[in-house]
Protein backbone atom coordinates (compact mmCIF):
# COMPACT_ATOMS: atom_id res chain seq x y z
CA UNK A 1 0.00 0.00 0.00
CA UNK A 2 1.10 3.55 -0.60
CA UNK A 3 2.10 5.50 2.46
CA UNK A 4 -0.32 8.09 1.14
CA UNK A 5 -3.87 6.90 0.51
CA UNK A 6 -3.83 8.51 -2.92
CA UNK A 7 -2.44 6.89 -6.03
CA UNK A 8 0.94 8.38 -6.90
CA UNK A 9 1.75 9.95 -10.27
CA UNK A 10 5.29 10.87 -11.34
CA UNK A 11 5.61 13.49 -14.07
CA UNK A 12 9.03 14.00 -15.64
CA UNK A 13 9.70 17.48 -16.99
CA UNK A 14 7.09 18.52 -14.46
CA UNK A 15 8.15 22.17 -14.24
CA UNK A 16 7.76 22.89 -17.97
CA UNK A 17 4.66 24.35 -19.59
CA UNK A 18 3.06 21.04 -20.49
CA UNK A 19 4.35 19.35 -17.35
CA UNK A 20 2.75 22.05 -15.22
CA UNK A 21 -0.68 21.52 -16.78
CA UNK A 22 -0.36 17.75 -16.35
CA UNK A 23 0.68 18.08 -12.70
CA UNK A 24 -2.24 20.38 -11.94
CA UNK A 25 -4.81 18.22 -13.70
CA UNK A 26 -3.70 14.98 -12.04
CA UNK A 27 -3.63 16.75 -8.68
CA UNK A 28 -7.17 17.99 -9.29
CA UNK A 29 -8.11 14.39 -10.10
CA UNK A 30 -7.01 13.38 -6.62
CA UNK A 31 -3.58 11.88 -7.25
CA UNK A 32 -0.49 12.63 -5.22
CA UNK A 33 1.60 14.18 -7.99
CA UNK A 34 5.39 14.19 -7.87
CA UNK A 35 7.26 16.53 -10.21
CA UNK A 36 10.67 15.53 -11.53
CA UNK A 37 12.94 18.40 -12.55
CA UNK A 38 16.49 19.02 -13.75
CA UNK A 39 17.16 22.74 -13.29
CA UNK A 40 17.13 23.62 -9.58
CA UNK A 41 16.80 27.39 -9.99
CA UNK A 42 13.86 27.08 -12.37
CA UNK A 43 12.27 24.47 -10.12
CA UNK A 44 12.37 26.70 -7.06
CA UNK A 45 10.62 29.52 -8.92
CA UNK A 46 8.07 26.99 -10.13
CA UNK A 47 7.50 25.66 -6.60
CA UNK A 48 6.78 29.18 -5.31
CA UNK A 49 4.41 29.91 -8.19
CA UNK A 50 2.55 26.62 -7.67
CA UNK A 51 2.19 27.31 -3.95
CA UNK A 52 0.71 30.73 -4.75
CA UNK A 53 -1.84 28.93 -6.93
CA UNK A 54 -2.69 26.48 -4.17
CA UNK A 55 -0.61 23.48 -5.26
CA UNK A 56 2.18 21.78 -3.33
CA UNK A 57 3.96 19.04 -5.23
CA UNK A 58 6.76 16.87 -3.84
CA UNK A 59 9.71 17.60 -6.14
CA UNK A 60 12.72 15.45 -7.00
CA UNK A 61 15.76 16.39 -9.04
CA UNK A 62 17.13 13.89 -11.53
CA UNK A 63 18.95 13.68 -14.83
CA UNK A 64 16.46 11.49 -16.66
CA UNK A 65 19.03 10.75 -19.36
CA UNK A 66 21.13 8.92 -16.75
CA UNK A 67 19.87 5.50 -15.63
CA UNK A 68 21.45 5.54 -12.19
CA UNK A 69 20.23 9.07 -11.45
CA UNK A 70 16.68 7.91 -12.17
CA UNK A 71 17.19 4.71 -10.19
CA UNK A 72 18.20 6.69 -7.12
CA UNK A 73 15.28 9.08 -7.53
CA UNK A 74 12.73 6.28 -7.77
CA UNK A 75 14.12 4.55 -4.69
CA UNK A 76 13.89 7.80 -2.75
CA UNK A 77 10.32 8.43 -3.88
CA UNK A 78 9.28 4.90 -2.93
CA UNK A 79 10.91 5.21 0.50
CA UNK A 80 9.25 8.56 1.23
CA UNK A 81 5.86 8.24 -0.46
CA UNK A 82 5.21 4.69 -1.69
CA UNK A 83 4.98 3.01 -5.05
CA UNK A 84 4.38 4.89 -8.32
CA UNK A 85 1.06 4.04 -9.96
CA UNK A 86 1.22 6.43 -12.92
CA UNK A 87 4.32 7.44 -14.86
CA UNK A 88 4.12 10.31 -17.35
CA UNK A 89 7.28 10.42 -19.47
CA UNK A 90 7.11 14.07 -20.46
CA UNK A 91 10.74 15.30 -20.27
CA UNK A 92 12.21 16.47 -23.56
CA UNK A 93 14.52 18.94 -25.27
CA UNK A 94 15.30 20.11 -28.80
CA UNK A 95 18.63 20.79 -30.50
CA UNK A 96 17.49 21.57 -34.03
CA UNK A 97 19.63 21.74 -37.14
CA UNK A 98 19.89 20.22 -40.60
CA UNK A 99 21.21 16.68 -40.40
CA UNK A 100 24.26 17.34 -42.57
CA UNK A 101 25.36 19.93 -40.00
CA UNK A 102 24.19 18.07 -36.90
CA UNK A 103 26.86 17.32 -34.31
CA UNK A 104 27.12 14.00 -32.53
CA UNK A 105 26.67 15.93 -29.28
CA UNK A 106 23.29 17.31 -30.39
CA UNK A 107 22.21 13.91 -31.66
CA UNK A 108 23.30 12.19 -28.46
CA UNK A 109 21.77 14.60 -25.94
CA UNK A 110 18.37 14.63 -27.65
CA UNK A 111 18.19 10.84 -27.96
CA UNK A 112 19.24 10.38 -24.35
CA UNK A 113 16.93 13.03 -22.91
CA UNK A 114 13.88 12.23 -25.04
CA UNK A 115 14.11 8.46 -25.59
CA UNK A 116 16.61 6.90 -23.20
CA UNK A 117 14.74 8.70 -20.42
CA UNK A 118 11.62 6.68 -21.27
CA UNK A 119 13.59 3.46 -20.76
CA UNK A 120 15.30 4.77 -17.63
CA UNK A 121 12.11 5.83 -15.89
CA UNK A 122 9.90 2.98 -17.04
CA UNK A 123 12.48 0.29 -16.28
CA UNK A 124 12.67 1.51 -12.69
CA UNK A 125 8.90 1.28 -12.03
CA UNK A 126 7.68 -1.56 -14.25
CA UNK A 127 8.50 -4.51 -12.01
CA UNK A 128 6.80 -2.89 -9.04
CA UNK A 129 3.72 -2.27 -11.20
CA UNK A 130 3.76 -5.91 -12.34
CA UNK A 131 3.96 -7.09 -8.73
CA UNK A 132 0.83 -5.04 -7.90
CA UNK A 133 -1.00 -5.87 -11.16
CA UNK A 134 -1.66 -2.21 -11.83
CA UNK A 135 -0.04 0.73 -13.58
CA UNK A 136 -0.38 3.50 -16.13
CA UNK A 137 2.50 4.57 -18.36
CA UNK A 138 1.86 7.58 -20.59
CA UNK A 139 4.57 8.70 -23.02
CA UNK A 140 4.47 12.22 -24.45
CA UNK A 141 5.71 12.05 -28.04
CA UNK A 142 5.11 14.61 -30.82
CA UNK A 143 3.44 15.09 -34.17
CA UNK A 144 6.97 15.39 -35.53
CA UNK A 145 7.65 11.83 -34.46
CA UNK A 146 4.86 10.79 -36.82
CA UNK A 147 5.42 12.98 -39.85
CA UNK A 148 9.03 14.18 -39.48
CA UNK A 149 10.14 17.81 -39.45
CA UNK A 150 12.88 19.68 -41.30
CA UNK A 151 15.86 20.18 -38.99
CA UNK A 152 14.70 17.67 -36.39
CA UNK A 153 16.24 14.33 -37.35
CA UNK A 154 17.32 13.81 -33.74
CA UNK A 155 14.05 14.91 -32.15
CA UNK A 156 11.84 13.09 -34.67
CA UNK A 157 13.87 9.88 -34.30
CA UNK A 158 13.55 10.00 -30.50
CA UNK A 159 9.84 10.74 -30.55
CA UNK A 160 9.17 8.07 -33.20
CA UNK A 161 11.08 5.59 -31.05
CA UNK A 162 8.53 6.12 -28.31
CA UNK A 163 5.83 4.55 -30.49
CA UNK A 164 7.68 1.27 -30.94
CA UNK A 165 8.53 1.19 -27.25
CA UNK A 166 4.90 1.83 -26.30
CA UNK A 167 3.45 -0.87 -28.55
CA UNK A 168 5.89 -3.57 -27.50
CA UNK A 169 5.76 -2.89 -23.76
CA UNK A 170 1.97 -2.69 -23.90
CA UNK A 171 1.88 -6.27 -25.24
CA UNK A 172 4.30 -7.50 -22.60
CA UNK A 173 2.46 -6.14 -19.55
CA UNK A 174 -1.19 -6.13 -20.67
CA UNK A 175 -2.10 -9.12 -18.51
CA UNK A 176 -0.58 -7.40 -15.49
CA UNK A 177 -3.21 -4.65 -15.43
CA UNK A 178 -0.77 -2.10 -16.84
CA UNK A 179 -1.59 0.12 -19.80
CA UNK A 180 1.06 1.83 -21.94
CA UNK A 181 0.04 4.58 -24.33
CA UNK A 182 1.51 7.50 -26.25
CA UNK A 183 0.21 11.02 -26.82
CA UNK A 184 1.51 12.96 -29.82
CA UNK A 185 0.78 16.68 -29.42
CA UNK A 186 1.03 19.12 -32.27
CA UNK A 187 1.99 22.74 -31.68
CA UNK A 188 0.91 23.73 -28.18
CA UNK A 189 0.88 27.22 -26.67
CA UNK A 190 3.76 26.67 -24.27
CA UNK A 191 6.27 29.38 -23.33
CA UNK A 192 8.73 27.83 -25.79
CA UNK A 193 6.31 28.10 -28.71
CA UNK A 194 5.08 31.55 -27.69
CA UNK A 195 8.71 32.73 -27.68
CA UNK A 196 8.92 32.02 -31.42
CA UNK A 197 8.77 35.28 -33.44
CA UNK A 198 5.17 36.21 -34.14
CA UNK A 199 5.48 36.05 -37.93
CA UNK A 200 6.84 32.49 -37.77
CA UNK A 201 4.23 31.50 -35.21
CA UNK A 202 1.49 32.85 -37.48
CA UNK A 203 2.80 30.65 -40.31
CA UNK A 204 2.63 27.64 -38.01
CA UNK A 205 -0.94 28.42 -37.00
CA UNK A 206 -1.90 28.86 -40.66
CA UNK A 207 -0.99 25.20 -41.23
CA UNK A 208 -3.27 23.98 -38.43
CA UNK A 209 -6.80 23.26 -39.75
CA UNK A 210 -8.54 24.30 -36.51
CA UNK A 211 -6.76 27.65 -36.80
CA UNK A 212 -5.05 27.88 -33.42
CA UNK A 213 -2.38 26.43 -31.18
CA UNK A 214 -3.35 23.68 -28.77
CA UNK A 215 -3.73 24.36 -25.07
CA UNK A 216 -1.62 22.65 -22.44
CA UNK A 217 -4.83 21.87 -20.54
CA UNK A 218 -6.11 19.93 -23.56
CA UNK A 219 -3.11 17.62 -23.44
CA UNK A 220 -3.47 17.32 -19.67
CA UNK A 221 -7.12 16.31 -20.10
CA UNK A 222 -6.06 13.42 -22.35
CA UNK A 223 -3.39 12.37 -19.83
CA UNK A 224 -6.10 12.40 -17.15
CA UNK A 225 -8.31 10.12 -19.22
CA UNK A 226 -5.55 7.61 -20.00
CA UNK A 227 -4.57 7.54 -16.32
CA UNK A 228 -8.11 6.72 -15.25
CA UNK A 229 -9.71 3.38 -14.43
CA UNK A 230 -12.10 3.93 -17.32
CA UNK A 231 -9.24 3.68 -19.82
CA UNK A 232 -8.19 0.18 -18.75
CA UNK A 233 -9.03 -1.36 -22.16
CA UNK A 234 -6.83 1.12 -24.02
CA UNK A 235 -3.20 0.09 -24.40
CA UNK A 236 -0.53 0.23 -27.07
CA UNK A 237 -2.31 3.23 -28.61
CA UNK A 238 -1.08 6.57 -29.88
CA UNK A 239 -3.36 9.56 -29.52
CA UNK A 240 -2.73 12.35 -32.03
CA UNK A 241 -3.83 15.72 -30.66
CA UNK A 242 -2.72 18.27 -33.23
CA UNK A 243 -5.75 20.21 -34.50
CA UNK A 244 -5.79 18.25 -37.76
CA UNK A 245 -2.27 19.23 -38.77
CA UNK A 246 -1.35 15.60 -39.37
CA UNK A 247 -4.07 13.02 -40.08
CA UNK A 248 -3.57 9.38 -40.98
Amino acid sequence: MNKDSKNIALVTGGTGGLGTAICKRLSNDGYLVIACYHNAEKAEKWRIKMKEEGYEFPMYQSDVSDYHSVENMIKEIEAQHGHIDILVNNAGITRDGQFRKMTIENWDVVLKTNLYSVFNCTRNVINQMCDRNYGRIINISSVNGQRGQFGQANYSAAKAGMHGFTKTLAMEVARKGITVNTISPGYIGTDMVMAVPEDIRNKIVAEIPVGRLGGTEEIAHLVSFLASQEASFITGANYAINGGQHVY
